[in-house]
Protein backbone atom coordinates (compact mmCIF):
# COMPACT_ATOMS: atom_id res chain seq x y z
CA UNK A 1 0.00 0.00 0.00
CA UNK A 2 1.39 3.45 -0.87
CA UNK A 3 1.84 6.25 1.64
CA UNK A 4 -1.08 8.14 0.11
CA UNK A 5 -3.31 5.10 0.33
CA UNK A 6 -2.23 4.57 3.92
CA UNK A 7 -3.15 8.15 4.71
CA UNK A 8 -6.59 7.76 3.17
CA UNK A 9 -7.15 4.51 5.02
CA UNK A 10 -6.36 6.25 8.31
CA UNK A 11 -9.66 8.08 8.21
CA UNK A 12 -11.51 4.76 8.51
CA UNK A 13 -9.23 3.44 11.29
CA UNK A 14 -11.21 4.33 14.41
CA UNK A 15 -10.18 3.21 17.89
CA UNK A 16 -10.80 4.33 21.47
CA UNK A 17 -8.27 7.13 20.87
CA UNK A 18 -8.42 7.75 17.12
CA UNK A 19 -11.01 9.37 14.87
CA UNK A 20 -10.34 11.29 11.68
CA UNK A 21 -11.38 14.73 12.95
CA UNK A 22 -9.01 14.62 15.96
CA UNK A 23 -5.93 13.42 14.08
CA UNK A 24 -3.17 16.02 13.56
CA UNK A 25 -3.77 18.30 10.59
CA UNK A 26 -1.06 18.50 7.95
CA UNK A 27 0.21 21.81 6.61
CA UNK A 28 -1.71 21.18 3.38
CA UNK A 29 -4.95 20.76 5.37
CA UNK A 30 -4.85 24.27 6.83
CA UNK A 31 -6.91 26.49 4.50
CA UNK A 32 -7.50 29.61 6.62
CA UNK A 33 -5.31 32.60 5.80
CA UNK A 34 -4.37 35.56 7.96
CA UNK A 35 -7.31 37.73 6.90
CA UNK A 36 -9.81 34.87 7.05
CA UNK A 37 -8.71 34.04 10.60
CA UNK A 38 -8.98 37.71 11.60
CA UNK A 39 -12.55 37.84 10.21
CA UNK A 40 -13.41 34.80 12.31
CA UNK A 41 -12.24 36.65 15.41
CA UNK A 42 -14.22 39.77 14.57
CA UNK A 43 -17.28 37.54 14.52
CA UNK A 44 -16.29 35.75 17.73
CA UNK A 45 -15.76 39.02 19.61
CA UNK A 46 -19.24 40.39 18.90
CA UNK A 47 -21.26 38.95 21.77
CA UNK A 48 -24.25 40.77 23.23
CA UNK A 49 -23.00 40.09 26.75
CA UNK A 50 -19.93 42.20 25.88
CA UNK A 51 -22.12 45.30 25.86
CA UNK A 52 -22.66 44.88 29.60
CA UNK A 53 -18.89 44.93 30.26
CA UNK A 54 -18.65 48.47 28.93
CA UNK A 55 -21.71 49.59 30.87
CA UNK A 56 -20.24 48.12 34.06
CA UNK A 57 -17.20 50.35 33.65
CA UNK A 58 -19.36 53.45 33.16
CA UNK A 59 -21.43 52.56 36.24
CA UNK A 60 -18.17 52.29 38.16
CA UNK A 61 -17.45 55.97 37.62
CA UNK A 62 -14.99 55.81 34.74
CA UNK A 63 -15.06 57.80 31.51
CA UNK A 64 -15.83 56.20 28.16
CA UNK A 65 -12.22 56.59 27.04
CA UNK A 66 -10.89 54.92 30.21
CA UNK A 67 -13.33 52.03 29.89
CA UNK A 68 -12.50 51.45 26.22
CA UNK A 69 -8.74 51.60 26.87
CA UNK A 70 -8.98 49.20 29.82
CA UNK A 71 -10.94 46.69 27.78
CA UNK A 72 -8.52 47.06 24.86
CA UNK A 73 -5.51 46.38 27.11
CA UNK A 74 -7.22 43.44 28.84
CA UNK A 75 -7.90 41.83 25.49
CA UNK A 76 -4.36 42.49 24.32
CA UNK A 77 -3.18 40.62 27.40
CA UNK A 78 -5.47 37.65 26.86
CA UNK A 79 -4.63 37.73 23.14
CA UNK A 80 -0.95 37.40 24.01
CA UNK A 81 -1.71 34.36 26.17
CA UNK A 82 -3.73 32.90 23.29
CA UNK A 83 -0.62 33.11 21.13
CA UNK A 84 1.15 30.75 23.52
CA UNK A 85 -1.49 28.03 23.47
CA UNK A 86 -2.18 28.61 19.75
CA UNK A 87 1.26 27.20 18.88
CA UNK A 88 0.03 23.73 19.86
CA UNK A 89 -2.20 23.91 16.79
CA UNK A 90 0.26 25.54 14.42
CA UNK A 91 3.24 23.37 15.41
CA UNK A 92 1.61 19.95 15.80
CA UNK A 93 -1.87 20.32 14.25
CA UNK A 94 -3.52 19.04 17.45
CA UNK A 95 -6.94 19.77 18.89
CA UNK A 96 -7.32 20.99 22.47
CA UNK A 97 -8.75 17.78 23.92
CA UNK A 98 -6.12 15.55 22.30
CA UNK A 99 -3.30 17.74 23.57
CA UNK A 100 -4.68 17.49 27.11
CA UNK A 101 -3.82 13.78 26.99
CA UNK A 102 -0.23 14.87 27.66
CA UNK A 103 -0.71 16.82 30.93
CA UNK A 104 -3.79 14.92 32.16
CA UNK A 105 -3.38 11.39 30.76
CA UNK A 106 -5.15 9.47 28.02
CA UNK A 107 -8.33 9.20 30.09
CA UNK A 108 -7.75 12.03 32.54
CA UNK A 109 -8.17 14.42 29.61
CA UNK A 110 -11.92 13.82 29.63
CA UNK A 111 -12.53 15.66 32.91
CA UNK A 112 -11.14 19.08 31.91
CA UNK A 113 -11.93 18.68 28.19
CA UNK A 114 -15.58 17.77 28.64
CA UNK A 115 -16.00 20.56 31.21
CA UNK A 116 -14.89 22.99 28.50
CA UNK A 117 -17.07 21.24 25.92
CA UNK A 118 -20.19 21.53 28.06
CA UNK A 119 -19.51 25.23 28.71
CA UNK A 120 -19.07 25.77 24.96
CA UNK A 121 -22.38 24.00 24.30
CA UNK A 122 -24.08 26.17 26.94
CA UNK A 123 -22.72 29.29 25.27
CA UNK A 124 -24.13 27.98 22.01
CA UNK A 125 -27.53 27.89 23.69
CA UNK A 126 -27.14 31.42 25.06
CA UNK A 127 -26.11 32.83 21.68
CA UNK A 128 -28.87 30.93 19.89
CA UNK A 129 -31.47 32.25 22.31
CA UNK A 130 -30.35 35.86 21.71
CA UNK A 131 -30.37 35.31 17.96
CA UNK A 132 -33.82 33.72 18.17
CA UNK A 133 -35.19 36.79 19.92
CA UNK A 134 -33.88 38.92 17.05
CA UNK A 135 -35.39 36.58 14.46
CA UNK A 136 -38.67 36.70 16.33
CA UNK A 137 -38.52 40.49 16.20
CA UNK A 138 -38.08 40.34 12.43
CA UNK A 139 -40.96 37.89 12.07
CA UNK A 140 -43.21 39.90 14.36
CA UNK A 141 -42.61 43.21 12.58
CA UNK A 142 -42.65 42.03 8.98
CA UNK A 143 -44.85 38.92 9.13
CA UNK A 144 -47.06 39.54 12.14
CA UNK A 145 -45.88 36.18 13.51
CA UNK A 146 -44.42 35.73 17.01
CA UNK A 147 -43.04 32.46 18.37
CA UNK A 148 -39.52 32.83 19.75
CA UNK A 149 -39.19 29.13 20.65
CA UNK A 150 -39.81 28.08 17.06
CA UNK A 151 -37.13 30.52 15.90
CA UNK A 152 -34.88 29.15 18.65
CA UNK A 153 -35.17 25.60 17.34
CA UNK A 154 -34.81 26.64 13.68
CA UNK A 155 -31.82 28.89 14.32
CA UNK A 156 -30.10 26.12 16.29
CA UNK A 157 -30.67 23.64 13.45
CA UNK A 158 -29.30 26.01 10.80
CA UNK A 159 -26.14 26.71 12.81
CA UNK A 160 -25.54 23.03 13.47
CA UNK A 161 -25.93 22.26 9.75
CA UNK A 162 -23.53 25.06 8.82
CA UNK A 163 -20.87 23.89 11.29
CA UNK A 164 -21.21 20.27 10.12
CA UNK A 165 -20.01 21.42 6.68
CA UNK A 166 -16.56 22.10 8.19
CA UNK A 167 -14.06 24.84 8.82
CA UNK A 168 -14.17 26.31 5.30
CA UNK A 169 -17.90 26.91 5.66
CA UNK A 170 -17.25 28.63 8.99
CA UNK A 171 -14.61 30.86 7.39
CA UNK A 172 -16.92 31.81 4.49
CA UNK A 173 -19.66 32.87 6.90
CA UNK A 174 -17.16 34.91 8.93
CA UNK A 175 -15.83 36.70 5.83
CA UNK A 176 -19.39 37.79 5.00
CA UNK A 177 -20.54 38.51 8.55
CA UNK A 178 -17.56 40.41 9.95
CA UNK A 179 -17.58 43.44 7.60
CA UNK A 180 -21.36 43.70 8.03
CA UNK A 181 -21.00 43.52 11.81
CA UNK A 182 -18.42 46.33 11.81
CA UNK A 183 -20.56 48.56 9.57
CA UNK A 184 -23.75 48.00 11.58
CA UNK A 185 -21.88 48.54 14.86
CA UNK A 186 -20.63 51.91 13.61
CA UNK A 187 -24.23 52.84 12.72
CA UNK A 188 -25.34 51.82 16.22
CA UNK A 189 -22.67 54.03 17.80
CA UNK A 190 -23.74 57.14 15.92
CA UNK A 191 -27.41 56.42 16.59
CA UNK A 192 -26.79 56.14 20.33
CA UNK A 193 -24.54 59.21 20.33
CA UNK A 194 -27.39 61.11 18.68
CA UNK A 195 -29.78 60.00 21.45
CA UNK A 196 -27.28 61.21 24.06
CA UNK A 197 -26.90 64.59 22.36
CA UNK A 198 -30.67 65.14 22.34
CA UNK A 199 -30.51 64.76 26.12
CA UNK A 200 -27.61 67.18 26.43
CA UNK A 201 -25.11 64.44 27.30
CA UNK A 202 -21.52 64.29 26.07
CA UNK A 203 -20.59 60.62 25.94
CA UNK A 204 -16.85 61.36 26.29
CA UNK A 205 -17.08 63.55 29.40
CA UNK A 206 -19.94 61.73 31.17
CA UNK A 207 -19.02 60.34 34.60
CA UNK A 208 -21.29 58.29 36.85
CA UNK A 209 -20.97 58.42 40.63
CA UNK A 210 -19.88 54.81 41.13
CA UNK A 211 -16.53 53.81 42.58
CA UNK A 212 -15.39 50.56 41.01
CA UNK A 213 -11.92 49.14 40.41
CA UNK A 214 -10.23 49.23 37.02
CA UNK A 215 -8.35 46.10 38.02
CA UNK A 216 -11.63 44.21 38.47
CA UNK A 217 -12.85 45.45 35.07
CA UNK A 218 -9.53 44.42 33.50
CA UNK A 219 -9.67 40.92 35.01
CA UNK A 220 -13.34 40.44 34.12
CA UNK A 221 -12.51 41.08 30.47
CA UNK A 222 -9.64 38.59 30.60
CA UNK A 223 -11.88 35.97 32.22
CA UNK A 224 -14.42 36.52 29.46
CA UNK A 225 -12.06 34.83 27.00
CA UNK A 226 -10.55 32.18 29.29
CA UNK A 227 -12.42 29.56 27.26
CA UNK A 228 -10.84 30.48 23.95
CA UNK A 229 -7.45 31.06 25.57
CA UNK A 230 -7.20 27.35 26.31
CA UNK A 231 -8.88 25.69 23.35
CA UNK A 232 -7.65 27.97 20.59
CA UNK A 233 -5.63 25.06 19.03
CA UNK A 234 -9.01 23.84 17.75
CA UNK A 235 -8.89 26.77 15.32
CA UNK A 236 -5.17 27.38 14.77
CA UNK A 237 -4.68 23.80 13.56
CA UNK A 238 -6.53 24.97 10.43
CA UNK A 239 -4.60 28.24 9.94
CA UNK A 240 -1.93 28.52 7.24
CA UNK A 241 1.47 27.94 8.82
CA UNK A 242 4.95 28.83 7.61
CA UNK A 243 6.83 25.59 8.04
CA UNK A 244 10.54 24.90 8.34
CA UNK A 245 11.21 27.83 10.66
CA UNK A 246 12.03 27.84 14.36
CA UNK A 247 10.94 31.46 14.67
CA UNK A 248 7.77 31.62 16.75
CA UNK A 249 6.77 34.85 14.99
CA UNK A 250 7.17 33.55 11.45
CA UNK A 251 5.54 30.22 12.21
CA UNK A 252 2.52 31.89 13.79
CA UNK A 253 2.39 35.01 11.63
CA UNK A 254 -1.11 34.23 10.36
CA UNK A 255 -2.61 34.46 13.85
CA UNK A 256 -1.10 37.70 15.16
CA UNK A 257 -3.57 39.97 13.36
CA UNK A 258 -6.51 38.12 14.89
CA UNK A 259 -5.25 37.87 18.46
CA UNK A 260 -3.56 41.26 18.80
CA UNK A 261 -5.78 43.44 16.58
CA UNK A 262 -9.12 41.88 15.64
CA UNK A 263 -9.98 40.60 19.13
CA UNK A 264 -8.96 43.61 21.28
CA UNK A 265 -10.18 46.29 18.87
CA UNK A 266 -13.54 44.60 18.20
CA UNK A 267 -14.08 43.81 21.88
CA UNK A 268 -13.30 47.40 22.89
CA UNK A 269 -15.64 48.69 20.16
CA UNK A 270 -18.56 46.47 21.21
CA UNK A 271 -18.08 47.15 24.93
CA UNK A 272 -17.83 50.84 24.09
CA UNK A 273 -21.19 50.73 22.33
CA UNK A 274 -22.67 49.15 25.46
CA UNK A 275 -21.16 51.97 27.48
CA UNK A 276 -22.61 54.61 25.14
CA UNK A 277 -25.99 52.92 25.32
CA UNK A 278 -25.91 53.09 29.11
CA UNK A 279 -24.87 56.76 29.07
CA UNK A 280 -27.62 57.69 26.63
CA UNK A 281 -30.49 55.66 28.07
CA UNK A 282 -29.49 53.83 31.26
CA UNK A 283 -29.84 50.50 29.41
CA UNK A 284 -26.63 48.63 28.55
CA UNK A 285 -28.26 46.68 25.71
CA UNK A 286 -28.24 48.88 22.58
CA UNK A 287 -30.30 46.32 20.67
CA UNK A 288 -33.23 46.85 23.04
CA UNK A 289 -32.73 50.61 22.97
CA UNK A 290 -32.69 51.00 19.18
CA UNK A 291 -35.31 48.31 18.60
CA UNK A 292 -37.77 50.33 20.68
CA UNK A 293 -37.82 53.14 18.09
CA UNK A 294 -36.55 51.53 14.89
CA UNK A 295 -38.85 50.73 11.98
CA UNK A 296 -38.58 49.22 8.52
CA UNK A 297 -35.06 48.88 7.14
CA UNK A 298 -33.42 50.29 10.28
CA UNK A 299 -35.04 47.60 12.41
CA UNK A 300 -34.12 44.90 9.92
CA UNK A 301 -30.47 46.02 9.84
CA UNK A 302 -30.29 46.02 13.64
CA UNK A 303 -31.72 42.55 14.01
CA UNK A 304 -29.56 41.18 11.20
CA UNK A 305 -26.55 42.33 13.25
CA UNK A 306 -27.76 40.31 16.21
CA UNK A 307 -28.30 37.18 14.11
CA UNK A 308 -24.93 37.43 12.33
CA UNK A 309 -23.10 38.10 15.59
CA UNK A 310 -24.54 35.06 17.33
CA UNK A 311 -24.12 32.81 14.31
CA UNK A 312 -20.51 33.70 13.56
CA UNK A 313 -19.55 33.31 17.23
CA UNK A 314 -21.35 30.02 17.69
CA UNK A 315 -19.71 28.24 14.77
CA UNK A 316 -16.08 28.80 15.68
CA UNK A 317 -16.12 29.55 19.41
CA UNK A 318 -18.78 27.13 20.64
CA UNK A 319 -19.87 24.34 18.31
CA UNK A 320 -16.44 23.33 16.98
CA UNK A 321 -14.74 23.24 20.43
CA UNK A 322 -17.66 21.37 21.98
CA UNK A 323 -17.83 18.89 19.10
CA UNK A 324 -14.12 18.05 19.22
CA UNK A 325 -14.23 17.38 22.97
CA UNK A 326 -17.19 15.04 22.45
CA UNK A 327 -15.34 13.22 19.64
CA UNK A 328 -12.36 12.85 21.96
CA UNK A 329 -14.64 11.35 24.62
CA UNK A 330 -15.65 8.39 22.45
CA UNK A 331 -13.85 8.38 19.07
CA UNK A 332 -14.92 4.85 18.28
CA UNK A 333 -18.61 5.78 18.15
CA UNK A 334 -18.77 9.60 17.77
CA UNK A 335 -17.59 11.30 14.58
CA UNK A 336 -17.37 15.04 13.91
CA UNK A 337 -20.84 15.51 12.43
CA UNK A 338 -22.49 13.50 15.18
CA UNK A 339 -20.56 15.48 17.80
CA UNK A 340 -21.77 18.79 16.34
CA UNK A 341 -25.35 17.54 16.68
CA UNK A 342 -24.72 16.46 20.28
CA UNK A 343 -23.26 19.88 21.09
CA UNK A 344 -26.26 21.56 19.50
CA UNK A 345 -28.73 19.44 21.47
CA UNK A 346 -26.91 19.98 24.79
CA UNK A 347 -26.73 23.72 24.22
CA UNK A 348 -30.33 24.02 23.09
CA UNK A 349 -31.62 22.20 26.17
CA UNK A 350 -29.53 24.08 28.77
CA UNK A 351 -32.19 26.75 29.53
CA UNK A 352 -29.95 29.66 28.44
CA UNK A 353 -32.46 32.30 29.51
CA UNK A 354 -31.84 31.24 33.11
CA UNK A 355 -28.05 31.33 32.67
CA UNK A 356 -28.32 34.88 31.32
CA UNK A 357 -29.98 35.95 34.56
CA UNK A 358 -26.80 34.88 36.41
CA UNK A 359 -24.27 35.48 33.65
CA UNK A 360 -21.39 36.95 35.64
CA UNK A 361 -21.62 34.29 38.35
CA UNK A 362 -21.49 31.74 35.53
CA UNK A 363 -18.47 33.48 33.97
CA UNK A 364 -16.61 33.71 37.28
CA UNK A 365 -16.87 30.09 38.33
CA UNK A 366 -16.20 28.40 35.02
CA UNK A 367 -13.47 30.95 34.27
CA UNK A 368 -11.69 29.90 37.46
CA UNK A 369 -11.32 26.26 36.46
CA UNK A 370 -10.64 26.96 32.79
CA UNK A 371 -7.91 29.50 33.60
CA UNK A 372 -6.17 26.81 35.67
CA UNK A 373 -6.19 24.54 32.59
CA UNK A 374 -4.51 27.34 30.64
CA UNK A 375 -1.68 27.59 33.18
CA UNK A 376 -1.18 23.82 33.10
CA UNK A 377 -1.08 23.77 29.29
CA UNK A 378 1.57 26.51 29.08
CA UNK A 379 3.69 24.86 31.78
CA UNK A 380 3.44 21.47 30.11
CA UNK A 381 4.08 22.65 26.55
CA UNK A 382 6.86 25.17 27.09
CA UNK A 383 8.59 24.09 30.32
CA UNK A 384 8.13 20.33 30.66
CA UNK A 385 8.29 19.43 26.94
CA UNK A 386 9.90 22.55 25.38
CA UNK A 387 7.34 22.30 22.54
CA UNK A 388 8.57 18.78 21.67
CA UNK A 389 5.73 16.30 21.79
CA UNK A 390 5.54 12.58 21.21
CA UNK A 391 2.38 12.86 19.12
CA UNK A 392 2.05 9.14 18.26
CA UNK A 393 1.95 8.37 22.00
CA UNK A 394 -1.13 10.58 22.35
CA UNK A 395 -3.00 7.94 20.34
CA UNK A 396 -1.31 4.89 21.88
CA UNK A 397 -3.18 3.23 24.78
CA UNK A 398 0.11 1.86 26.12
CA UNK A 399 2.24 4.96 25.35
CA UNK A 400 4.05 7.37 27.63
CA UNK A 401 0.91 9.38 28.39
CA UNK A 402 -0.81 6.46 30.04
CA UNK A 403 0.80 7.38 33.41
CA UNK A 404 -1.22 5.54 36.08
CA UNK A 405 -4.11 3.76 34.32
CA UNK A 406 -4.54 6.68 31.96
CA UNK A 407 -4.53 9.47 34.56
CA UNK A 408 -1.76 11.95 35.33
CA UNK A 409 -2.11 12.89 39.02
CA UNK A 410 -0.04 16.05 38.60
CA UNK A 411 -2.40 17.56 36.04
CA UNK A 412 -5.60 16.58 37.81
CA UNK A 413 -4.50 17.69 41.29
CA UNK A 414 -3.13 20.98 39.98
CA UNK A 415 -6.36 21.63 38.08
CA UNK A 416 -8.69 20.94 41.00
CA UNK A 417 -6.63 22.89 43.55
CA UNK A 418 -5.90 25.91 41.35
CA UNK A 419 -9.47 26.01 40.04
CA UNK A 420 -11.00 25.78 43.51
CA UNK A 421 -8.79 28.51 44.93
CA UNK A 422 -9.52 30.76 41.94
CA UNK A 423 -13.26 30.08 42.29
CA UNK A 424 -13.11 31.12 45.97
CA UNK A 425 -11.99 34.57 44.78
CA UNK A 426 -13.98 34.44 41.57
CA UNK A 427 -13.70 38.19 40.95
CA UNK A 428 -9.98 37.66 40.38
CA UNK A 429 -10.36 34.16 38.93
CA UNK A 430 -8.13 34.41 35.88
CA UNK A 431 -5.13 36.07 37.51
CA UNK A 432 -5.24 33.49 40.31
CA UNK A 433 -6.11 30.34 38.37
CA UNK A 434 -3.65 30.71 35.48
CA UNK A 435 -0.40 31.26 37.44
CA UNK A 436 -1.41 28.89 40.24
CA UNK A 437 -2.18 26.12 37.76
CA UNK A 438 1.18 26.78 36.09
CA UNK A 439 3.19 26.58 39.33
CA UNK A 440 1.31 23.68 40.92
CA UNK A 441 1.62 21.58 37.79
CA UNK A 442 5.38 22.10 37.55
CA UNK A 443 5.85 21.29 41.23
CA UNK A 444 3.70 18.17 41.07
CA UNK A 445 5.22 16.92 37.82
CA UNK A 446 8.72 17.12 39.29
CA UNK A 447 7.60 15.78 42.66
CA UNK A 448 5.21 12.98 41.70
CA UNK A 449 5.43 12.08 38.02
CA UNK A 450 8.70 12.62 36.19
CA UNK A 451 10.68 10.41 38.57
CA UNK A 452 8.23 7.53 38.04
CA UNK A 453 6.73 7.89 34.56
CA UNK A 454 8.54 10.77 32.92
CA UNK A 455 11.88 9.57 31.62
CA UNK A 456 10.46 9.79 28.09
CA UNK A 457 9.46 13.42 28.68
CA UNK A 458 12.97 14.31 29.87
CA UNK A 459 14.57 12.61 26.87
CA UNK A 460 12.19 13.81 24.14
CA UNK A 461 12.35 17.50 25.04
CA UNK A 462 15.92 17.67 23.72
CA UNK A 463 15.22 15.99 20.38
CA UNK A 464 14.01 17.59 17.16
CA UNK A 465 12.37 14.25 16.36
CA UNK A 466 9.40 15.53 18.37
CA UNK A 467 8.92 18.81 16.50
CA UNK A 468 6.73 19.17 13.40
CA UNK A 469 6.11 22.50 11.60
CA UNK A 470 9.32 24.00 13.01
CA UNK A 471 11.41 21.46 11.13
CA UNK A 472 9.17 21.23 8.06
CA UNK A 473 7.39 17.94 8.72
CA UNK A 474 3.83 16.75 9.37
CA UNK A 475 2.59 14.11 11.78
CA UNK A 476 0.75 11.62 9.53
CA UNK A 477 -1.36 8.72 10.74
CA UNK A 478 -0.88 5.69 8.51
CA UNK A 479 -3.06 2.93 9.92
CA UNK A 480 -3.45 0.74 13.01
CA UNK A 481 -2.13 3.50 15.25
CA UNK A 482 1.11 3.91 13.27
CA UNK A 483 2.42 7.44 12.59
CA UNK A 484 5.16 8.85 10.38
CA UNK A 485 6.85 12.24 10.12
CA UNK A 486 6.56 13.27 6.48
CA UNK A 487 8.07 16.40 4.89
CA UNK A 488 5.39 19.08 4.46
CA UNK A 489 3.88 18.97 1.00
CA UNK A 490 4.63 15.29 0.43
CA UNK A 491 1.83 13.08 -0.88
CA UNK A 492 -1.88 13.72 -0.89
CA UNK A 493 -3.49 15.09 2.25
CA UNK A 494 -6.61 13.08 1.59
CA UNK A 495 -10.13 14.08 2.45
CA UNK A 496 -11.18 15.00 5.96
CA UNK A 497 -14.76 15.26 7.04
CA UNK A 498 -14.05 18.34 9.18
CA UNK A 499 -12.60 20.43 6.31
Amino acid sequence: MSLTQDGLAAGRDRTALIEESILPTRASQRPIGMLGYAWIWVGIAVIIATYSLGATGIQGGFSLGTVALTILLANLAIGALMLLTADIGTEHGLSFAVYLRAPFGLYGTHLPAVSRGVVAAMWFGIQTYLGALALNGIGEYFLGFSNWFLWYALFAAVQVANTMLGIKSVERLASLAAPAIIAISAWMYFTLDGIAQTKGLNIWTFRAEGQASLIVLFIANMSFWSTMAIDIPNLTRFVETQTGTRSFFRRNRSIFLAQLVALPVTQAMIAGIGAVSFIATGNWNPVEVIQGDAQGIALLVLLVLVVLAQWSTNNSANLIPAALTFVNLAPRVINYRMAVIIAGVVGTLCFPWQILDNLFVFLGYYGAFLSAIGGIMVADYYVIRRRRLNVPALYDPEGQYRYGRGFNPAGLIAWVLAGAIAAWWSVYAFVIGFPLGFLLYLALMHGLVLSRYGQAELESRESDDYLAASVGVDWVHLCSGRFARIPCGSGNAGDREDL
